[in-house]
């Protein structure tokens, strides 16, 4: 399934002669004579579709125009905008080789830190917030801007290619490249220190080398055929390998070759049976480039990372005491501790960051929901340094001596040191969760007593190993109640006023999440010139990389899902092809500048618009077949369903996943989604306002009722689907669209490129659908 089969005509098949017909209606006597006007047809140059000196030209001219308005003004502002203040942090700390975590993969990250090491820039400016200045912390940014605008202006040309490489005329491929060259968003999103144009870049390579691979499909292993399945798979990793959502064109185009392979295996195929042998190599073929080689790649791309990141950085907390202790200069290396019984402890929880907590104040006899508490001493989170956060580690056995270290999987007490309680958990329900037992405390006579095997907890180091020592830092733990198995565990709700707004403590019956983690962070009980806070130079030690694989996918998959927070600019899938709302990058009240994220509202509403006429059309063409009405010639039929419907397919697969995630979303999501909208648009214009040659359709009728030489199985060029056919209907509409998309560029780009301000009334003419535009004081 992919854009190489030609169109014909969309008008209803009528053609015949007077003398007698074959079964499909072509004279017997006239097919030779319709294959020679074919043959002839197809070099005349009579055709406004194009020559290919014309594709050459015009594609020459639409790439300056993509350099010219993604490079105009790009050092304007000055200062960090929006996103700017993650990507190019990250850039700065590669050039640091300091540790850092991101929720999306490396490579076009590591592009940005190529592009600061290729000007010599040393990574010393961190973009701590919107705002600050370039040129006083003399940061190359034009040159960190370059990057996307050179991925985004070649978007434009590869949008080109892709059109032309399916055979359609010229133009539809101005249509669906000027779309793009004029969208404010792609623009925007192209100027700034930003992932999107990697990723849509790449998009758009992974389906141009897919419809090049695909065209070669007569060629089955050539050289060439390997190459451009490589290039495939190399475009689809890339993708990938810049943010999560690229797998969506592994959809797309896996969706194609299973299509492809299906009907390989087809037993009537045109041309001819394959052997399972054969059908196996095509398959072993494919799997290799575009599923083992793309991984590979993405493996290579996470190599480069780690190589890079040997320092400690503020991305150590995200990463288990095992991965930390591989990186130089780490605070587990230098700082942990063995924690030993009768130690005083600081326990702190390794997500919310709040200590383990209590006072003398107690839980309320009945909560708001009527439920009755124990009226047991209350046990928080607090997220500030206390004495209420210190708690003495106590074995089990009251004769365990004083220097004996603790170790995992071990059963403690452990002791509140200002209320003199011990920490105890049972079966009563906590203050929020009914299904989550209540943390409190209770008295040394109780705790030793009737209520002492409530009081125990067992120490169960992550990744740990028997008798391994237990350490301050380095070990993250989680505290099992060990009579219940449930584990310590809190959230950022805050408690009432009766809980003075401070975190819950409470058993989750739920072990295996990581929420459950704390780590004890202090020893207070050790004076600070103790010896046994020396610190001794240790070796930095080493993982197997893919371990380090294999933690670094886990948490970036769990912190990605836990983007679910609101913000004031978030948005829902059903907005973007409407284009409801946008997203503020960047404002400036002194003169009245500001960028707002948006696209072109004119040439948004015209491709989303030809996606529902498309569709409607597949289903009048199918409601015709299905009452006997033949309404399209066979190529024109194989067009819109194969060409079309690939870049439609495209577009459904960059679009509908978005409904079901439950993370935060925003307008620049649906960037890829658009650039195949504008495919399906330029194929439309050309179905709509141009005719194939009929003798296009002869030539296939004539070769389907068994005739020898009248078989095409080459690639067919727009010049020769057109011949002698007029084009003028299809160039107007496109002379109609390309203006009302430059005019909508034009209204909206004071949003797009910052400059120059706007008045108030100028602000209030752009508010088309109500956008929360920023009106300056």
């Amino acid at each position: 399934m992919a854009a190489t089969t030609p169109q014909g005509s969309v008008r209803q098949r009528n053609v015949g002669g007077s003398s007698k017909k074959n079964k499909d209606g072509i004279s017997a006597a006239s097919s030779d004579v319709e294959l020679d006007k074919f043959i002839k047809a197809a070099r005349t140059p009579a055709s406004t579709a194009g020559s290919e000196y014309d594709y050459k030209i015009v594609g020459v001219i639409i790439t300056s125009l993509a350099f010219l308005t993604r490079f105009w003004g790009i050092s304007h502002p000055n200062e960090v905008v929006f996103d700017e203040v993650h990507f190019g942090k990250f850039a700065s700390y590669y050039l640091q080789k300091t540790y850092f975590f991101d929720v999306h993969p490396p490579f076009g990250k590591l592009l940005f830190a190529f592009m600061g090491w290729l000007v010599g820039y040393d990574g010393h400016f961190h973009f701590e917030n919107i705002g600050d200045s370039y040129i006083a912390n003399k940061v190359p940014y034009v040159a960190f801007r370059s990057l996307p605008a050179i991925l985004g202006a070649l978007t434009v040309s590869v949008v080109y290619l892709i059109m032309w490489e399916s055979g359609y005329s010229l133009p539809a491929c101005i249509v669906a490249a000027g779309l793009i060259l004029l969208d404010n968003a792609h623009i925007g999103q192209t100027r700034l220190i930003l992932l999107d144009a990697t990723l849509v870049f790449a998009m758009a390579c992974s389906l141009l080398c897919y419809i090049k691979f695909y065209k070669l499909r007569h060629e089955p292993f050539s050289r060439k055929w390997w190459k451009w399945l490589i290039f495939t798979g190399f475009a689809l990793s890339c993708d990938m390998s810049t943010k999560y959502v690229g797998l969506f064109a592994f959809i797309t185009i896996g969706s194609a070759v299973a299509i492809d392979l299906w009907e390989l295996l087809d037993i009537k195929r045109p041309g001819g049976a394959l052997s399972l042998p054969d059908f196996s190599k095509h398959f072993a073929a494919r799997a290799f480039g575009l599923i083992l080689m793309p991984f590979l790649f993405y493996l290579f791309w996470f190599q480069v990372h780690f190589s890079i990141l040997t320092r400690s950085g503020p991305g150590d907390d995200f990463m288990t005491p095992e991965f930390q202790e591989t990186l130089s200069d780490n605070v587990m290396l230098s700082n942990a501790i063995t924690i030993n019984y009768y130690d005083s402890i600081t326990l702190k929880h390794k997500e919310t960051k709040a200590y383990l907590h209590s006072h003398a104040e107690r839980y309320p006899l009945r909560y708001d929901d009527g439920r009755v508490s124990s009226q047991g001493q209350q046990v928080t989170g607090y997220p500030f340094n206390d004495t209420n956060n210190y708690w003495q580690i106590l074995p089990v056995q009251v004769d365990q001596k004083v220097d004996h270290p603790v170790k995992n999987h071990e059963l403690v007490r452990l002791r509140h040191l200002v209320t003199d309680t011990y920490l105890l958990s049972h079966d009563v329900a906590s203050p929020y969760y009914p299904t989550n037992q209540e943390f409190t405390t209770v008295p040394q006579a109780d705790a030793y007593g009737d209520r002492a095997a409530d009081t125990l907890f067992e120490i169960r180091i992550e990744n740990g190993k028997p008798n391994q020592e237990f350490k301050t830092i380095s070990s993250h733990f989680k505290l099992i109640h060990n009579p219940s198995k449930v584990a310590m565990w809190t959230h950022t709700t805050p408690l009432p006023d009766w809980g003075h707004k401070q975190q819950e403590i409470n058993g989750n019956k739920q072990i295996a999440p990581s929420s459950n983690v704390w780590l004890i962070e202090d020893i207070p009980s050790i004076p600070a010139d103790h010896p046994r806070r020396a610190k001794p130079e240790k070796k930095v030690k080493t993982l197997p990389f893919l371990r380090k694989w294999f933690e670094l996918q886990r948490s970036m998959f769990w912190h990605n899902n836990q983007l679910t927070s609101s913000h004031p600019y978030a948005s829902l899938p059903f907005q973007w092809p409407f284009l409801l709302r946008g997203v503020s990058f960047w404002t400036q009240n002194d003169t009245r500048q500001q960028i707002y994220f948006l696209g072109n509202p004119i040439g948004w509403w015209i491709a989303s618009s030809v996606l529902a006429i498309y569709a409607g059309i597949v289903l009048a063409d199918q409601f015709s077949l299905r009452r006997g009405i033949d309404a399209l010639d066979h190529r024109s039929r194989s067009r819109l369903y194969n060409s079309t419907g690939f870049f439609f397919l495209a577009w459904a697969t960059h679009y509908f996943p978005f409904y079901v995630m439950g993370r935060q979303l925003f307008l620049h999501h649906y960037l890829p989604a658009h650039l195949a909208s504008t495919l399906v648009t330029g194929a439309l214009v050309e179905f709509i306002f141009s005719a194939d040659s009929t003798d296009l359709e002869l030539a296939h009728q004539a070769a389907k009722s068994g005739k020898k030489g009248f078989a095409i199985k080459r690639h067919v060029t727009a010049r020769e689907r057109f011949a002698g056919q007029s084009m003028m209907g299809a160039w107007i509409a496109t002379f109609v669209i390309l203006a009302l998309a430059f005019a909508g560029w034009y209204f909206f780009l004071p949003l797009t490129y910052g400059y120059p301000g706007l008045t108030v009334e100028q602000v209030v003419r752009r508010k088309w659908l109500g956008y929360d535009l920023h009106f300056a004081k």
